[in-house]
C-alpha cells in the first residue's frame, strides 16, 4: 500500500448472487462495475468495508 494515505480498490468479480448488503457496500466504496477501480482514503471504516466485500475486491498497490 501507498505511503500517502489512500487505497486504490478494484472490483474483481461480480455482486450478482450475494446479499442486498454486500451490494451496497461496493457502492460505497464508489465501485459499480467488474475492473473499477477506485482511490479512497486509508481509514478504519474504509478498511472494514472492504473486510466486508474481501472477495469481491482487490487493493492494488501504487
Amino acid at each position: 500500500m501507498s505511503g500517502n494515505g489512500k487505497l486504490k480498490v478494484k472490483q474483481t468479480k461480480s455482486e450478482i448472487g450475494y446479499n442486498r448488503k454486500q451490494r451496497a457496500t461496493l457502492r460505497g466504496l464508489g465501485l459499480r462495475r467488474i475492473q473499477d477501480t477506485a482511490e479512497l482514503e486509508d481509514t478504519p471504516s474504509v478498511r472494514g468495508m472492504i473486510n466486508k466485500v474481501k472477495h469481491l475486491v482487490q487493493v492494488l498497490e501504487d
